[in-house]
């Protein structure tokens, strides 16, 4: 399937974080729009101010609300949004949640909203995604995942089981699907300033949503398999990761 020149591309947790940065930047690139999240008042305020900040470049851009957690609903809400832009190129399936859990202190409960929200939630997308490319003839399909799937880190056991069980789904799924004219990216983002994990600051290379959302599509249109976001230092410092000593973790805490 040829890309069209105005290539559509449609994003779960729009609304904030890496999600919001993405829609600005795909709109500032010529992109048509499906935007997702709980919040359908944010995702509007959002879309005005895209709208306002790119006036020259902004395509067509749709909304719809989306809780991934609704796992019987995200299919079907995200084929009506695919119908009304009329077809989809690219899925971005980046909604996700995080929060401190600690083991053995009473976090259960939170530790299961990040796996149902990071793990089923996305994995819902990627499945109604994927549907909709088999019938179109092709697609890709971009997952947020995290250097977090590679590395266990304390306070973080839910999350970083969240990211490496949807980096290895991205990873079956690429290979599946490889002869389907569907492609899979999977994108490992370090350490970015956004609202879905506190005291970000007192981590090493923190970058900007911005620049990280720069980065990140320019991997998406070169399809690559897998990116890390910012490249310098990750991706050089990337073989390290699962080998890192517990006490430099800790030290973190």
């Amino acid at each position: 399937m040829n890309q069209s020149p105005n290539p559509t591309v449609v994003i779960t947790g729009a609304s904030s974080g890496i999600g919001r940065a993405l829609a600005f930047e795909f709109a500032a690139r010529g992109y048509k729009l499906g935007l997702t999240a709980r919040r359908m008042e944010v995702l509007e305020k959002v879309r005005e101010e895209i709208r306002a900040a790119h006036p020259s470049s902004v395509q067509r851009i749709e909304l719809q609300r989306l809780d991934v957690d609704a796992t019987e609903a995200v299919g079907p809400a995200l084929h009506a949004l695919f119908a009304a832009l009329g077809g989809v190129d690219i899925v971005v399936v980046n909604a996700g949640i995080n929060n401190p859990t600690f083991i053995g202190k009473g976090h259960l409960a939170k530790e299961a909203k990040i796996i149902q929200t990071n793990v089923i939630g996305a994995i819902a997308t990627v499945d109604a995604a994927v549907e909709h490319f088999l019938t179109r003839g092709g697609g890709q399909i971009v997952g947020i995942s995290s250097l977090a799937s590679l590395q266990g880190i304390p306070g973080q056991g839910a999350y970083c089981a969240s990211k490496a069980a949807i980096s290895m789904y991205l990873d079956s799924a690429r290979v599946e699907l490889r002869s389907k004219n569907v492609s899979v990216t999977k994108i490992l983002p370090g350490f970015i300033l956004t609202d879905i994990a506190p005291n970000m600051h007192k981590y090493p290379f923190v970058v900007a949503a911005d620049k990280a959302a720069r980065e990140i599509v320019t991997l998406i249109e070169r399809r690559v398999r897998v990116g890390i976001v910012p490249s310098f230092p990750w991706r050089w410092l990337r073989p390290l990761f699962g080998h890192i000593p517990d006490w430099v973790w800790a030290k973190m805490m």
